[in-house]
């Protein structure tokens, strides 16, 4: 596309003083509304943040050095962006702004890079780990509305470590998915399979995003957890995880992901749910009823902040809601 097709602003003599505002002129020739306003915020900010900082040349040089290197390291079953936005308390973020939770439902968290499309369909009951080396474990489970009434048919994508700390995709001799499945609640909203106990693990520290972390003095350690991920047409989409303590990197988490909420004390099979799930009596028991909320409940309640926060921000401006984002009136 040449000038002559979109009619650009003069760009020459650009200084500290009007290169933002520039940046954001031309940028604003763009048809999609929201992607200015997000360009236009990125500019701001990124601009911001060199002139607050005095930003070098050779800092920059390192900043760009290391993205590229981010970018390297990534393949199909690690991704090293996924990580850096963990970090960064970023993913965090953004899941609690675009999944607001109204009371007594189950609070979101992180996906984490080690999320898979490969998991097998099993039905409840059904063991989701090889791990001979782990200890066992039975997880009992519900899903329910904010009013207590089960939901039937969702999909749960659950995945965990092995005994070692490691995902399946860790390792290099590995036949196919393990510790990892994907089920659907019954009629009575119920799930149930057996698992190992989830342990303590360090995220990937050999790359870019370690050595990161190193300089900032920063363990790379997650408390243990299991994921688990709820789909269903007209409710919301969660991804959460439950956090098994005690555990000492509980309020440390690498990536943040950790909520009281989530916090899960595991128990011990009875003699009764020996003879009912086919476990040995005193194994490691995790018990947790999920609640979902509606998918009009939680766009409701996104709209609603994304007003009050547009309101804060821009206040006077007209503010358009685009698909449920916003877009502020600019000058």
């Amino acid at each position: 596309m040449g000038p002559s097709e979109i009619n650009p602003p003069d760009m020459k003599n650009m200084t500290v003083d009007n290169i933002t505002e520039n940046t954001i002129l031309i940028n604003s020739l763009c048809p999609d509304r929201r992607l200015v306003f997000l360009l236009e915020r990125l500019v701001t900010h990124l601009h911001d943040f060199a002139r607050e900082t005095r930003l070098s040349t050779e800092e920059w040089m390192a900043a760009l050095d290391f993205l590229v290197l981010v970018g390297q390291i990534s393949t199909d079953v690690r991704h090293e962006f996924i990580l850096l936005s963990d970090i960064l308390g970023l993913s965090l973020l953004v899941d609690a702004i675009d999944h607001p939770k109204p009371p007594n439902c189950t609070d979101g968290t992180v996906l984490g890079p080690f999320h898979t499309h490969e998991a097998k369909i099993m039905p409840s009951g059904n063991s989701i780990s090889q791990d001979t080396a782990g200890q066992p474990c039975l997880v009992l489970c519900t899903i329910k509305d904010v009013y207590g009434n089960p939901i039937p048919g969702v999909k749960i994508d659950i995945w965990e470590t092995d005994s070692t700390g490691h995902y399946d995709v860790q390792h290099s001799d590995r036949t196919g998915p393990d510790g990892r499945a994907v089920m659907y609640s019954d009629e009575r909203g119920s799930f149930w399979f057996k698992a190992i106990r989830p342990v303590s693990y360090p995220i990937p520290h050999d790359g870019p995003v370690g050595k990161l972390l190193k300089l900032l003095h920063r363990h790379p350690w997650r408390p243990a957890h299991m994921h688990f991920m709820f789909e269903k047409p007209g409710w919301d989409h969660l991804i959460t995880a439950l956090y098994i303590p005690p555990d000492e990197y509980m309020t440390s988490d690498a990536v943040f992901g950790v909520k009281d909420s989530l916090i899960v004390p595991m128990g011990k099979t009875s003699k009764e749910e020996e003879e009912k799930y086919g476990v040995q009596e005193g194994i490691a028991l995790l018990v947790h009823d999920f609640v979902l909320v509606t998918e009009e409940a939680t766009r409701n309640l996104r709209d609603q902040k994304a007003l009050e926060a547009m309101s804060t921000l821009f206040p006077g401006k007209k503010v358009t809601l685009l698909n449920h984002s916003p877009v502020p009136e600019l000058d």
